[in-house]
């Protein structure tokens, strides 16, 4: 059984003020109880779903900052259900929730546009610290002032998440922003697939390092398109980001 929360953090809080929105979509009605009561507790503003139909209908309405997604549901799977969701909201961050644990199930999530993977059982610690590491990376969430990184022509603003390479804006999902920023905070730097998994995950996948390679290639079609790379592949190394030379 999911254990209940002990202390409460500090409170997030969308940049107007108000409480972030979270949507709990699972058809076990318990354990979506004992999620919204966990979730609540972190002063945040709740809905519930049972089912695929109704989690993109209140997801048109409620607008979440973050969604927490069971894979098995009773008319269609989760990654219907997200496909659907991100063709109306692109950025917002998911968190799947799914009773199978085998390494191709958690890429298979990763690789449908889903930000995070939890198996059950789980605690409820877990899950509320999953979804508030997804919602500081999105730009509703209000957070501490950051400095401005520049690494050549390619400039990310932490405070507004916004980021341009040559004037030029590239819009990024919270995991591409994630994997983008730990790479412009380490310039020139070789960053190994498992530090990466570390950083911008927060734990690995039994090894696997499909889910790097998977969204490096995602970033270098945004930041590097048509462009002198700035992303560049270390053989046995990893991955290192620094300055396009001309020839």
């Amino acid at each position: 059984m999911p254990s209940r929360p002990s202390t409460q953090p500090q409170t997030l809080t969308r940049v107007d003020g108000s409480p972030v929105r979270v949507l709990v979509v699972d058809d076990e009605t318990n354990l979506t109880e004992l999620l919204a009561m966990a979730l609540r507790y972190e002063g945040w503003d709740l809905r519930t779903a049972g089912t695929g139909a109704e989690a993109v209908r209140i997801a048109r309405e409620f607008r979440p900052d973050a969604v927490v997604l069971d894979v098995m549901l009773p008319d269609f799977d989760g990654m219907e259900v997200l496909r659907r969701m991100r063709a109306d909201s692109p950025d917002v961050p998911v968190l799947f929730l799914t009773a199978r644990d085998a390494v191709e199930d958690r890429i298979s999530g990763l690789t449908a546009g889903g930000d995070d993977y939890v198996t059950k059982p789980f605690s409820l610690e877990e899950v509320v610290a999953r979804v508030r590491a997804l919602m500081r990376r999105s730009v509703v969430v209000a957070g501490e002032g950051s400095p401005l990184l520049v690494v050549g022509d390619l400039t990310l603003d932490e405070d507004s998440h916004e980021v341009t390479r040559g004037g030029q804006e590239i819009f990024l999902t919270a995991t591409e922003f994630e994997l983008l920023r730990y790479l412009m905070r380490n310039p020139r730097r070789v960053l190994s697939k498992p530090q990466i998994l570390d950083r911008v995950w927060h734990y690995d996948f039994g090894g696997e390092a499909n889910v790097v390679e998977l969204y490096v290639s995602y970033l270098r079609k945004k930041v590097d398109a048509g462009r002198d790379p700035m992303i560049h592949t270390m053989r046995g190394a990893g991955y290192v980001l620094k300055p396009a030379t001309r020839p």
